[in-house]
């Protein structure tokens, strides 16, 4: 691509065009797009579908041509043998770029279905057209109110880019992201990548000011040369979170009924990643888990970790967890076991680390003063503390504002501290009510994850990439 900016006016849309949408759709992307706080508009030729679409509010036009200002972001959902005269009239009509909702093209192995796609591939890679696609969901711009979903948020942004050839995991990581405090600057959905691949949106989101993390879910690359320059040059300034679609034989065989596209040896892409200081995962869950471990942690290269759990059981598993997970759970300094000893009720408790603090719950301050002794360790990294939703469900019942009140000191410990600060509050038998916790928690800026695994993965994850900067440096 000449100029990678170039990409910013289909990111940045002021003017969109629908072409297609119909009833038995349910209107979906007039719906989708309901939200844009530009101007859109819609395209469909069949009389019995304008009464629809203008009865949303949506200007129709019979053609694209017809529409009377230039357009910046098409997209296109008609079906496949209409899809080369709609790019035609792309291509007349100079938009900024077009995303072809449109499938059934080589994802489908058939020769119409190749033949059609290298038609439309020919037509916009001779005209420079900017093609998104096909059999893709295109862009999200939050925003700007451009979604792929109906369910997806709008009216602000956040600080992560995320990139997917599939469709359903750039609205899932969306979805389930903003219910973790991790919010998009933009995300496409790229499906068979013949023209754009996700190469080209790395090096733009690499440069995108709004942007200061990198997600992708990737199944396979058309130039791997230039993926592993663009990825190499981005991860000093920017994490990118790779997540490797086709990796086993029949996982491969997926990847090439679903994008058309052929996976790449595992071994090779775990090379790469490794290489260029990349964060690697392997499904939704760990993706959402690291980008938020980036966003809210403070950086740390030590694996050290100080832990705070609820009860004797769970003080062993979580210290197994976090070592098998590779952290280390040292002694404390001789200096913290004194200031312990001044205070800690021992009955039913532990205090060597990590810290079994099960006779010690029902006081806030007592709670929030074995958080700044780790956090004053010499010999500990990041502190963790576990908050058993069961355990905490009793105390809340109290009364007495006791989770309000360790919020606010939770808070304010991580704020004065230079270590990471992260809690885990697992359900046990009390989901509904761990999930609204969690998210109370997450909303005041600590990362909080529902089980040891998931966060001792994300703080691991963490130290890497801040290892890594160190060699660049």
């Amino acid at each position: 691509m000449k100029d990678i900016r170039e990409l910013d006016r289909i990111f940045n849309p002021q003017t969109v065009a629908v072409v297609g949408d119909k009833a038995e759709m349910g209107y979906m992307w007039l719906r989708n797009m309901s939200t844009f706080e530009g101007r859109l508009y819609s395209v469909q030729i069949d009389p019995k579908e304008i009464p629809g679409i203008e009865a949303l509010g949506v200007k129709n036009y019979t053609s694209l041509l017809d529409i009377p200002e230039p357009i910046d972001y098409v997209l296109v959902a008609v079906p496949r043998q209409v899809t080369p005269r709609i790019i035609a009239d792309c291509i007349t009509k100079g938009v900024g770029g077009v995303a072809l909702f449109s499938s059934g093209f080589a994802e489908t192995g058939t020769e119409e279905g190749i033949r059609l796609q290298d038609i439309i591939t020919e037509m916009a890679r001779k005209a420079e057209l900017k093609l998104i696609g096909p059999n893709c969901m295109g862009i999200f711009n939050p925003r700007l109110g451009i979604r792929n979903g109906f369910n997806q948020y709008y009216g602000e942004g956040g600080p992560v880019g995320f990139i997917s050839q599939s469709g359903t995991h750039s609205i899932w990581f969306s979805e389930v992201g903003v219910l973790n405090g991790v919010k998009v600057s933009k995300s496409v959905s790229y499906g068979n990548a013949v023209v754009l691949d996700s190469t080209d949106y790395l090096e733009y989101l690499s440069q995108d000011e709004e942007t200061e993390i990198i997600g992708i879910y990737i199944e396979g690359v058309k130039d791997g040369r230039r993926f592993f320059k663009v990825l190499r040059e981005t991860t000093p300034h920017k994490p990118v979170i790779i997540w490797k679609g086709g990796v086993t034989d029949d996982g491969a065989r997926a990847t090439a009924s679903h994008t058309g596209v052929l996976a790449e040896s595992p071994v090779i892409w775990d090379a790469v990643i490794k290489q260029c200081g990349a964060i690697k995962v392997d499904n939704l869950e760990e993706m959402v888990d690291a980008v938020k471990a980036l966003l809210y942690l403070k950086p740390t290269k030590g694996d050290r970790v100080g832990l705070i759990a609820m009860s004797g059981g769970q003080s062993v598993v979580v210290t197994d967890t976090f070592a098998r997970d590779g952290l280390r759970v040292p002694t404390l300094s001789d200096e913290s076991y004194a200031e312990f000893a001044t205070f800690f009720n021992i009955v039913g408790s532990s205090y060597r680390n990590p810290l079994d603090i099960s006779s010690n719950l029902g006081s806030v301050d007592l709670v929030l003063r074995m958080i700044k002794i780790l956090g004053r360790d010499e010999n500990v990294d990041a502190v963790v503390l576990e908050l058993a939703m069961d355990f905490l469900a009793r105390v809340v019942e109290r009364g007495g504002g006791f989770l309000e009140q360790l919020l606010d000191g939770m808070v304010d410990f991580k704020e004065r501290s230079p270590k990471p600060f992260l809690a885990i509050l697992v359900p046990g038998s009390e989901e509904v009510a761990a999930v609204e916790a969690r998210g109370r928690i997450t909303e005041r800026g600590i990362p909080c994850f529902p089980d040891f695994h998931r966060g001792a993965n994300a703080l691991k994850k963490v130290v890497e990439y801040h290892r890594f900067l160190t060699t660049q440096s």
